[in-house]
Parts: structure tokens; sequence; C-alpha cells
């Protein structure tokens, strides 16, 4: 009889599901199962709902988005924008709240979030950045004396235009590239 009601619980509630530390569900290799809808994986143990819920507009509309980089001797210059006027105030948002953060080694420690990060919220003291929004798009351009935070700008750079060249699945791409 116990295996009858296991098997019931089992038919009536689906497979069993791997849990990662952070109590997601996770495949046979240790990745996040995506679900495109409650995207838990852009939540954070030191996020607020908004800045997970810009990231998720972003990802979910990532095919709107343009950006360009130019690595500098000592930092990035990009400028990024979106054909939707919804997404581009998201964008902004994200990353004033973002540089915000830096500059106050603020992480949010969100669930995805590169390690490449750490350094930006352990030495954000030690980066300049200007913030201008033009008719380009939001144009940031960061620089350090810290070679070792300058090298972090241009992979972080590389990264989220990964990001919105291929939304998540970059995410999950540079996730394995980790876990490897």
């Amino acid at each position: 009889m116990k295996y009858a009601i296991i098997a019931l619980v089992i038919a009536v509630a689906g497979p069993v599901v791997a849990q990662s530390m952070h109590g997601h569900p996770v495949d046979s290799n240790g990745m996040p199962i995506h679900d495109m809808t409650n995207m838990p994986g852009l939540q954070g143990t030191n996020a607020e709902p908004h800045e997970s819920a810009e990231l998720a507009v972003m990802f979910n509309n990532f095919n709107t988005l343009s950006r360009s980089v130019e690595n500098l001797p000592n930092g990035i210059r990009s400028v990024t924008t979106s054909s939707d006027p919804a997404v581009m105030d998201a964008l902004v948002s994200h990353v004033v709240g973002m540089i915000g953060r830096v500059e106050a080694k603020d992480s949010p420690d969100i669930f995805i979030q590169s390690p490449t990060l750490d350094i930006f919220f352990e030495r954000g003291d030690q980066i300049e950045t200007t913030i201008d929004v033009t008719d380009e798009g939001i144009v940031v351009k960061q620089t350090s004396e810290d070679p070792e935070l300058v090298e972090a700008m241009h992979i972080h750079a590389a990264e989220v235009s990964a990001m919105a060249e291929r939304g998540m699945m970059a995410v999950h791409e540079m996730m394995m590239q980790r876990h490897h």
C-alpha cells in the first residue's frame, strides 16, 4: 500500500526534480531548469522585486536590444538601446540602479549573476562612471586605474553583449562554461 501511495503522489505531482542550493529546480547536470514565466534565476538574496522585474523585461525582450562596446585601455564605453520604449525604460533603470549598487558595494546576489561582478562590488570605489541617456541610447563609460577591474570590465561588457544578443541562452552557455 505504501508504494501505491508513492506512485499516486508521483502520478499527481509529477517526478521529483532536484533542487539547487537556492531551492530552484535543476537538471541532472545541476543546471537551472528554465522557467520563462517566473524566471526564478533573476531573483536574488539581496535583490528588490523591481530589479528582478527589470531583468525579466530585458530578457523577455532581448531581441529589441542593440549594443556596442568599445574596450578602452582603462575601461569600457558601451551604448545600449531598445526599439521598445518600455524595455528602454527598464534598461535605464537597471543600469542606473546597478551602478549605484556598485558604488555602494551592495551586490544584489542575483542567482544567475556572473562571478565577474564580484570584483565590482568589492572595489566599486575604484571605478569612475558616467551615464548619459542620449538619442543613441544609454551611454556608459567606466574607467579605473586598477588593471584587474579593467579586465573585469572588458569581460563583463562582453557578457552583457552576449545576453543582449542571445538572451537567456547566453546565460546558460556562461553557466555551463563555469561548471566545466
